[in-house]
C-alpha cells in the first residue's frame, strides 16, 4: 500500500481519533459526565473491579463432599462427565490411530523414533517415541511439555531431537534453564520406560505459534463450536490409549509426567483416562480463588486460553478435576519460590487433594512436596524423587 491509500488514512484517522479521545483531546457529542462518586469497571490486571464477589460465588458444587454424590464411584463418573461436557471437544471414538514410524536411530540403552499418528480425526500428529533396550514389556511415561511461551520447540523439550539440529541448539538452552541441562525423556528410557512425547498445537512441528496470536486462535476455535484446551484435553487422553496399547507396553504401567503446563496436562490426562495409573505433576496445581487475584501471571489472559474451559469453576476447582483420578498414585511438587503459583493456593489445593485421598484411605498413594528454595523448575533432584516414585509405584 501507498502512503496515499485511503484505507491507510481512514485507518490513521480512526487511531488518532481514538487516541486523541483517550487524552481527553476530543468532545464526544451528547456524552454524559461520569457521576464524582464512580468506581472503575477494570481493575488489577484486568479484572472486574466486582470480581470478589464472582469469586464468592463459586462454591464448587460438584466437588467430592460438596456433591450430594456420596458413592465415590458414582461421583468420578459425573465429575469426569460434567469436565468431558465442558471440554466441548467430543471423545474420539472410531478414528485409527494409523502409527506411522521413522526417523529409528539407536541410543545409548534405548532406540529412538518418531511415530506419526492420529490423535483426533483432523490432523495427524508427530510424537517422539523411544523404547528401552530388552525383550519388554515396559513400564510406559506419557511425557507432555510446558509452555513456557516458547513456541518454536515442544517435544523437543524433553526429548533430544536427534532429527534436527537446528531445533537441538534451542532445546538444550531449555533443558539448561529449566531441566538441569538434562532430557527428561532420554532419561526415562535409559532407566527402563517406553516414553512418548508429542507436539501439543501451536508448539514445535505444529507452530511455531505466536504469544498474542493465543487468544485469537482460541477465540476461532469458539467460532467454530470447538475448543483450544478441550482439544489438548482429548490429544493427551487419545496418547495415553495409543501407548498403553503397544505391544512393547506393559498397559497396566503407565504413568503421566509433565512440568508447568505440561503439569496440568498430566493430571487432567489422569482425571479424563483409564489408561494411565498414575501421574507427576511439577509446577501445576494451585486453588483457582488464590489464583485469581491482582498480578498472578494468569490475569494476562493469552496462554490460560490452553488450560481454559469456560464454565467448569461452576462446578469444580482445580484439584477437584485432579481428584477424579482417586485413588490412583499421584504426585505434585511445587516451588516455594514458584511467582506462579501463590503459597496459599498451593497449600489449599493440597488440603483438598489430600482430604480425597484420605477419605479412600489411599492417602500413601498421594505425593505432596514444595521445595522451598526452588522456583518454577524441573531440576535434577526433582526429576531424581519422581523417577524413585515411579519405579515404586509402577
Amino acid at each position: 500500500m501507498g502512503a496515499g491509500d485511503p484505507a491507510v488514512g481512514r485507518r490513521a484517522f480512526v487511531v488518532g481519533a481514538g487516541a486523541a479521545l483517550l487524552a481527553g483531546q476530543v468532545t464526544v457529542p451528547n456524552a454524559q459526565a461520569a457521576p464524582a462518586d464512580a468506581q472503575a469497571a477494570v481493575v488489577d490486571g484486568p479484572l472486574p473491579d466486582f470480581h470478589p464477589a464472582l469469586k464468592a460465588e463459586l462454591t464448587f458444587p460438584l466437588a467430592w463432599g460438596n456433591s450430594p454424590l456420596r458413592d465415590f464411584r458414582a461421583w468420578r463418573r459425573a465429575a469426569r462427565a460434567k469436565v468431558e461436557e465442558l471440554l466441548v471437544v467430543e471423545r474420539e471414538k472410531h478414528t485409527p490411530y494409523a502409527p506411522e514410524f521413522t526417523d529409528r536411530r539407536q541410543q545409548d540403552g534405548y532406540t529412538a523414533e518418531l511415530v506419526t499418528l492420529s490423535l483426533t480425526r483432523h490432523e495427524r500428529v508427530r510424537a517422539a517415541l523411544l523404547t528401552p533396550d530388552g525383550p519388554g514389556p515396559f513400564p510406559a511415561v506419557l511425557l507432555l511439555h510446558d509452555h513456557g511461551a516458547k513456541f518454536d520447540i515442544g517435544k523437543e523439550k524433553l526429548v533430544r531431537p536427534w532429527y534436527d539440529d537446528t531445533r537441538l541448539a534451542s532445546a538444550q538452552a531449555w533443558s539448561e534453564r529449566y531441566f538441569s541441562g538434562r532430557f527428561v525423556g532420554d532419561e526415562l528410557a535409559r532407566r527402563g520406560y517406553v516414553v512418548l512425547c508429542a507436539d501439543a498445537l501451536g508448539w514445535g512441528d505444529r507452530g511455531p505459534l505466536a504469544y498474542d496470536q493465543q487468544q485469537a486462535l482460541a477465540s476461532n476455535f469458539f467460532n467454530l463450536g470447538s475448543s483450544l484446551a478441550g482439544l489438548m484435553a482429548r490429544e493427551d487422553a487419545r496418547a495415553a490409549g495409543f501407548l498403553a496399547g503397544l505391544d512393547r507396553v506393559d498397559g497396566t504401567r503407565v504413568a503421566a509426567v509433565g512440568f508447568s503446563m505440561g503439569a496440568f496436562r498430566a493430571w487432567q490426562a489422569a482425571a479424563l483416562s483409564d489408561d494411565l495409573a498414575a501421574a507427576a505433576a511439577v509446577c501445576w496445581m494451585t486453588g483457582l480463588k488464590e489464583m485469581m487475584v491482582p498480578g498472578n501471571n494468569t490475569l494476562r489472559g493469552q496462554s490460560s486460553y490452553y488450560m481454559l474451559h469456560p464454565g467448569l469453576p461452576r462446578f469444580l476447582d482445580f484439584p477437584d478435576v485432579a481428584s477424579i483420578a482417586a485413588p490412583r498414585p499421584m504426585l505434585f511438587f511445587s516451588g516455594g519460590l514458584d511467582p506462579l503459583f501463590p503459597a496459599d493456593g498451593v497449600r489449599a489445593a493440597h488440603d483438598r487433594l489430600r482430604t480425597v485421598w484420605r477419605s479412600r484411605h489411599a492417602e500413601e498413594r498421594l505425593h505432596l512436596r514444595t521445595w522451598p528454595d526452588l522456583g518454577h523448575v524441573f531440576v535434577d533432584r526433582m526429576q531424581d524423587e519422581v523417577f524413585t516414585w515411579l519405579d515404586h509405584v509402577l
